[in-house]
């Protein structure tokens, strides 16, 4: 194989990703013009028919798995709704402790804690107390979170009077709103309080700031008004008096900057200033107008995808969410329409948690303290790629960027502390030829360009793999052109890497990984493991069509190609009948481990493919060792079996997994929380919220109604029999630049209407029937009378 390319230095890498626009983005706590505002009100008053809702408030301890989310892409708060005491939890995406973490431990890998990796940890915590609105003294008490407006709503009767509060995170206004109503001559009475949750003092009732110990400056500010009555400031909150209603406004940030060069931080942003600022901009427009422009600019996302599984029943209906999710475990009945919303719940989770800031981790932008498990940070082999798995799938391409400007943005330190340490004597992992080019990453990264725990070669790849998807998707090339140092990073990395064997009883010379770790089990030191084979053969080949649809490093790229032709891949084993996860016919690993990393050529790959392309052994081989791997795990490994299930087209095996996440989680067990979080078990009577389930979940739900690879859909190829009878699905999009819309009857496609975004030429299948469309950007067809 060729020589690695020599290092670059520091200052290249760093004038590669400000060519990229690496350096170039604005922080995302930021000033910003007045938004626009719609001159008509899209808001129905809780009308929607995307919207759950519970008979009772959060309870205090128990926020992860009560409180209702909301979010403006940036802030995320939790909300627990009590009448008399409401309390958001406020998280920031960019409200991270830890640094660089660049010193490796002994044994040439990184360290792991919230003072040196570092943490996501909350910015504030918002009360608002109603000493007279105590639970106890109210009736009639309703909460909703209306998921196609992006806004939760609390109801209930005092002494005859009908209170309402509504709760949104406007991205427009960068603000998160409360607003009190009642209609029947009521009044409020009540203080706001704000404070931080790093030990600031109190002194402002209005506002505060900070700087942690990494140097990040952080602040938030809230304001009041009201009509009819008085708001004043008291000492350390702000009081309010004999009010008709209430509007409460509140914003914070931090000075984080995607910027390695200035590591990450604006120094001329003072996040508390801007915070007030942001808040009294807010406040000079009324609750109702905040709102019409939070639901215009939210409902244009949400309304890109929409779907019917087909009908619940009545008494299904009468259900509250809580409810409704304990009686389709109890009951065993199809819930369609709980499962449709609970698809759309992840959707709103994305539309609230990665627009104009750092992508979602392991948590999203909901906290319950400052020490979340795993920090709530990037897992890379396999968390932070399933949470962007939906966002091309489910009509939000835009939420995508989030993860694509992270990437670009922490290139330039992933680069360097590649060059500067992964081959280290100490490391396991290093590479074994004493070459290195290109950068990789660990399997925890921070947004500092910091790398977590133990170093993991593959991550590079499967990073690469999931923003060249969003490629396949989009069809955008100045995407393309910005993730291109990327790829063509992680291509060096390998090429330095790979180790040429022959073959045992033979006399063929392949390519294979050096020492590896499967996650997340087996030997540390493994060869040519199928998950980095797999993924090594997929990114060379990206490469090599990224390569020349940018016109750039034609010859570099035949090498490439060149070298993909000699990488192994996996065979099935002779003693078990599976696809081998190590180049070893032995099981060393535990046969029903969590991770599927053996079949990522099923699923996200699709080199292993049931249609006659991929040879039946392999297939069967990929099939025998799911089928092992069983039907229980945690939601994200539900998810991962589900997908696969639904490219081996089992219809009824991927449902079953959707209907195992669904399952309510009581005491910590794996399942779903009464508010749709998808609830991990870490240990007994202790479950804690991991977001990728919920993302996931809804990913699978809709690759079981259309699989599409460029140049290929298939309608309905795993449809269960509890969605059969009649649905749709409108706005999926579909690699090779499409976007479709299917309605079914019967488990028959009865009518799609395909539309191109870049997209030219592609062929439709159900069953064994199969049209070839020819299309321009822009156009449409509309397809009827599908055969079997």
């Amino acid at each position: 194989m060729s020589s690695a390319l020599p290092d670059l230095p520091r200052r290249n890498l760093l004038a590669l990703a400000a060519a990229t626009g690496a350096l170039a983005g604005l922080p995302a706590f930021t000033a910003s013009a007045a938004p626009e505002r719609p001159a008509n009100s899209t808001y129905r008053g809780g009308t929607s028919p995307n919207t759950l809702w519970w008979q009772a408030p959060a309870d205090d301890n128990s926020m992860i798995e009560q409180g209702l989310p909301v979010g403006n892409g940036r802030l995320g708060a939790l909300a627990g709704n009590d009448p008399g005491h409401e309390v958001l939890l406020i998280t920031d995406a960019t409200m991270w402790t830890g640094g660089l973490n660049d010193t490796l431990d002994s044994d040439g890998q990184f360290p792991y804690g919230r003072a040196d990796f570092g943490s996501l940890t909350l910015l504030a915590r918002l009360t608002v107390d109603i000493p007279d609105h105590d639970l106890g003294a109210v009736s009639g008490y309703r909460r909703t979170l209306d998921l196609e407006q992006g806004v939760a709503t609390t109801s209930y009767v005092r002494s005859g009077v009908t209170y309402q509060r509504q709760l949104f995170a406007s991205r427009p206004d960068d603000v998160i709103v409360l607003h009190f109503t009642q209609n029947g001559g009521g009044r409020y009475t009540g203080t706001v309080d704000l404070a931080g949750t790093h030990g600031e003092p109190a002194a402002d009732a209005r506002s505060f700031g900070g700087t942690l110990a990494n140097g990040l400056r952080y602040g938030a500010a809230v304001t009041a008004y009201g009509t009819g009555g008085s708001v004043t400031v008291n000492g350390t909150r702000v009081a309010f008096s004999g009010c008709k209603d209430v509007t409460v406004v509140l914003s914070g940030g931090t000075n984080y900057a995607p910027n390695s060069a200035a590591h990450y931080r604006d120094p001329s942003l003072d996040p508390q200033k801007l915070a007030r600022t942001k808040v009294a901009a807010a406040a000079k427009h009324s609750a109702n107008t905040l709102l019409r422009t939070h639901v215009a600019d939210h409902g244009t996302l949400f309304g890109q995808l929409g779907i019917s599984l087909g009908t619940s029943s009545d008494d299904q209906r009468a259900l509250d969410t809580w409810e409704r999710i304990q009686a389709r475990a109890r009951e065993g009945v199809p819930d369609p329409e709980l499962e449709a919303s609970y698809l759309q719940f992840g959707r709103y989770l994305m539309i609230a948690g990665s627009r104009g800031s750092l992508p979602m981790g392991l948590q999203g932008n909901w906290l319950d303290g400052n020490d979340p498990d795993w920090m709530g940070d990037y897992h890379t082999d396999i968390n932070i790629q399933m949470n962007y798995w939906m966002a091309d799938r489910a009509g939000l391409s835009q939420c995508f960027d989030a993860f694509t400007d992270y990437c670009v943005a922490q290139l330039p330190d992933w680069a360097d502390v590649t060059r500067r340490l992964f081959n280290d004597s100490r490391n396991r992992y290093r590479n074994s030829s004493g070459q290195n080019a290109g950068w990789t990453v660990a399997i925890s990264t921070n947004p500092y360009g910091g790398g977590g725990w133990w170093w993991h070669p593959a991550g590079n790849a499967w990073l690469s793999n999931t923003l060249w998807e969003h490629y396949e998707f989009t069809g955008s090339r100045a995407h393309l052109a910005k993730i291109y140092p990327l790829l063509k990073g992680a291509v060096e990395f390998w090429e330095a890497r790979l180790l040429t064997t022959t073959l045992p009883g033979s006399s063929k010379e392949v390519l294979i990984a050096d020492s590896d770790w499967s996650p997340e089990q087996g030997p540390l030191d493994a060869k040519g493991i199928t998950y980095a084979q797999e993924l090594v053969w997929a990114l060379f080949g990206n490469y090599c069509v990224a390569a020349a649809e940018l016109k750039k490093d034609t010859g570099y790229a035949g090498t490439i190609a060149g070298l993909r032709k000699k990488l192994y891949l996996p065979v099935v084993s002779p003693k078990t009948g599976w696809l081998e996860e190590w180049m070893s016919p032995d099981n060393l690993g535990e046969t029903t481990h969590r991770h599927l990393s053996p079949l990522i050529g099923l699923f996200p790959g699709d080199r292993i493919r049931p249609d006659g392309s991929t040879p039946k052994g392999i297939v069967d081989g990929a099939t025998a060792l799911l089928t092992a791997r069983g039907m229980e795990s945690f939601g994200w490994a539900n998810a991962w079996r589900s997908l696969c299930w639904s490219r081996l087209k089992n219809a009824e095996k991927a449902y079953q997994l959707v209907v195992n996440n669904l399952r309510p989680s009581t005491d910590g067990s794996n399942g779903t929380a009464s508010n749709l979080f998808d609830i991990y078990q870490v240990e007994v009577g202790r479950g804690i919220f991991q977001i990728e389930a919920n993302f996931g979940t809804p990913a699978a739900m809709i690759e079981m109604l259309l699989y599409s690879r460029p140049g290929h859909l298939e309608l309905l190829p795993a449809l269960p029999d509890a969605w059969a009878e009649s649905g749709s699905v409108t706005g999926v999009g579909a690699r090779g630049g499409f976007v479709v819309d299917l309605h079914w009857k019967n488990g028959r496609p009865t009518e799609v209407k395909i539309r191109s975004i870049n997209g030219r030429t592609t062929t439709v299948a159900f069953g064994t029937s199969t049209q070839t469309v020819r299309l321009t950007p822009g156009g449409s067809v509309t397809l009827r009378d599908f055969a079997r």
